[in-house]
């Protein structure tokens, strides 16, 4: 009874990793019996599809690595030879201008390398949408803000790092779906479904699992490994309704930052296989793609340095 209203709901317990976890649809409010069957049929098949939703979201503790695989990562990190310690302030600026560019173009922005140069250098804009100059902006205003805080992982960072991309060109800038109840589903260009992100009603909680898990897990995985992880799984769990791309590979080079690790910049000429690493963790569990890729990638980095 809620102010004298008496609230009807179905509910149902499912196991989900290592533990029980419970759902539930709303009926309705003030039923009568003939009211209560009729709602009952259409809210079982709601439900049943919540629950295969959230088992078929991919669980951070099924990636585990053997001991031989975590040996691997290892020593294949140590033979990149890149360290945070290497970066200067230039390199910083480089950085962030570079990451900027690639991370937003995989995202479809058509603002071009020398564009974001302009844009952050403060010098004169160039004729684009304000939404894509805005999360220009965003984007190098969320790398400065990793660089100062000591936050590794929390949902309260995964809000912020949204609010500050996309403050000034969405609505919902911060806010998870949880809020608003929007459920999403990422398409190929036939407009095939590729993946179906968290029911709305678990976003929050399956970010909090992966905070866990990662406190948990911290100081037995390898950094890269680690990261790896965050990223896939929080794409996985798809929590905003836009945006998730360039908030998890935030998330990424936050996770490397903190480990004294250096960032590293997903190109977009690397975007398929970008997907294809993606896919494979959502469908298979697998993290080998994900950690081929991003070891690619810091290979490029030490080149760079070099330069």
């Amino acid at each position: 009874m809620v102010n004298g209203k008496k609230k009807h709901y179905l509910a149902a317990s499912y196991r989900l990793g290592p533990r029980i976890r419970k759902v539930r649809v709303f009926l309705g409010t003030d039923l009568n019996k003939d009211e209560l069957d009729e709602r009952l049929g259409v809210a079982k098949n709601e439900l049943q599809d919540k629950i295969k939703s959230a088992k078929a979201i991919g669980d951070p503790y099924r990636t585990i690595l053997s001991p031989r695989e975590m040996e691997e990562v290892v020593l294949l990190t140590t033979k990149v030879r890149v360290k945070l310690a290497h970066f200067s302030e230039d390199d910083w600026r480089n950085f962030t201008e570079e990451f900027t560019y690639h991370t937003n173009a995989i995202e479809g922005s058509r603002v071009s390398k020398q564009e974001v140069k302009q844009i952050l250098g403060d010098l004169q804009w160039p004729e684009k949408s304000k939404e894509e100059i805005s999360e220009t902006l965003g984007v190098a205003e969320a790398v400065k803000y990793l660089r100062q805080s000591k936050d590794h992982l929390s949902v309260e960072l995964i809000r912020e790092l949204h609010r500050i991309v996309f403050k000034n060109s969405k609505p919902f800038a911060g806010e998870t779906r949880r809020k608003s109840g929007v459920e999403v589903s990422v398409v190929d260009s036939a407009g095939r479904t590729v993946h179906q992100g968290a029911p709305a009603s678990q976003v929050d909680l399956m970010l909090k699992r992966l905070v866990v898990w990662y406190r948990e897990n911290r100081n037995g995985y390898p950094p890269l490994a680690l990261a790896a992880v965050v990223h896939d799984q929080f794409e996985t769990i798809h929590p905003f309704e836009d945006g998730n791309g360039r908030v998890g590979r935030l998330l990424l080079i936050n996770i490397l930052l903190k480990h004294s690790l250096p960032p590293l910049n997903i190109e977009v000429e690397n975007r398929m296989e970008y997907y294809e690493a993606l896919r494979e963790y959502q469908t298979k569990g697998n993290l080998r793609p994900t950690l081929d890729l991003m070891l690619k990638e810091y290979r490029r980095l030490r080149t760079a340095l070099k330069r």
